[in-house]
């Protein structure tokens, strides 16, 4: 057993319990998955960060669900950089991160912190009856052809016709699994269907989205940074996003009211990058005793 000092930091969010929570370990990234996800349920979040020392980049941070390890995440990776700020160990405006999805670059500009993802990739387009089934819709209600879209991570991005449609959409298992078969992630839990309207859910704000996650994770995802990187690149390949760079808000239903201003980096038919941008509320601080292994 070690004593490692942690962060709990809301992401996406400038006040206390807004936008995503997230627990970041510092120095933690040696441990084993086990550990590291039996930490996630613990918290009962839906993702958790470990950090520790890179030889290609200025820290290396891996990310973890409650069943498993995934290549990278956006809003903890927001809270990973809040929360090393908070506590003094990022000197300068910029630095970089090693993660299973390469290397981010961060940029921070004032209380502003920046990522830049990685250039989308565009993969399978998936049936609309298979992705409305997954989301208790009818077909009707998706406007523009689903399509599995990754800056990182794999996001099935799905356009609703309206906030109604939205806020009706709830997650069948067993459907979804379909459309992770169709989408080539059979057995996985990647192929969510990340749900979003051209309206926001303020006057700030030009998109506003849900994401409803699969057990063992809570049933919604608060703020998913990703997902938003990969819904803005879909986006602007299908001209529904006549802006550059745009406001994309999430989690006012659940209470808990995120935003992130999302760049494009480079023309629509030859993105490089997506950056995004939100703030970090470090929440609370402390220790927690995690073993090496478990039994």
């Amino acid at each position: 057993m070690s004593w490692f000092d942690f962060d709990w930091v809301d992401a996406f969010s400038d006040t206390a319990f807004g936008g995503n929570g997230c627990a970041v370990v510092h120095g933690g990234a040696h441990l084993p998955e086990s550990v590291c996800t039996a930490f996630v349920r613990e918290t009962s979040l839906v993702e958790c960060t470990f950090t520790g020392p890179s030889d290609v980049a200025d820290i290396r941070v891996r990310y973890f669900l409650a069943s498993r390890e995934i290549p990278f995440a956006g809003h903890p990776t927001i809270a990973t950089v809040a929360a090393m700020r908070h506590r003094g160990m990022i000197s300068g405006d910029a630095l970089t991160l090693e993660t299973g999805a390469g290397i981010v670059s961060i940029q921070l500009h004032g209380d502003q912190i920046e990522m830049t993802q990685i250039a989308p990739e565009f993969g399978t387009r998936v049936p609309e009856d298979l992705v409305a089934a997954a989301i208790g819709l009818p077909a009707s209600a998706i406007i523009s052809p689903p399509q599995m879209v990754s800056t990182g991570l794999p996001f099935c991005i799905t356009v609703l016709r309206d906030h109604a449609a939205l806020r009706a959409a709830q997650l069948n298992v067993d459907a979804l699994q379909r459309v992770a078969e169709t989408a080539g992630y059979a057995g996985s839990d990647m192929a969510e269907p990340f749900l979003v309207t051209l309206q926001g859910a303020t006057a700030q704000g030009d998109t506003f989205s849900r994401l409803l996650l699969a057990p063992p994770s809570p049933p919604e995802d608060p703020f998913t940074g990703s997902a938003t990187g990969a819904m803005a690149a879909y986006l602007w390949k299908y001209g529904l996003m006549p802006k550059e760079s745009f406001v994309a808000e999430q989690g006012h239903d659940m209470g808990r009211p995120g935003q992130a201003t999302v760049t494009r980096v480079g023309p629509t038919d030859a993105m490089t990058g997506i950056k995004v941008a939100g703030r970090g509320f470090v929440l609370m601080r402390g220790q927690t005793d995690l073993p090496d292994s478990l039994q």
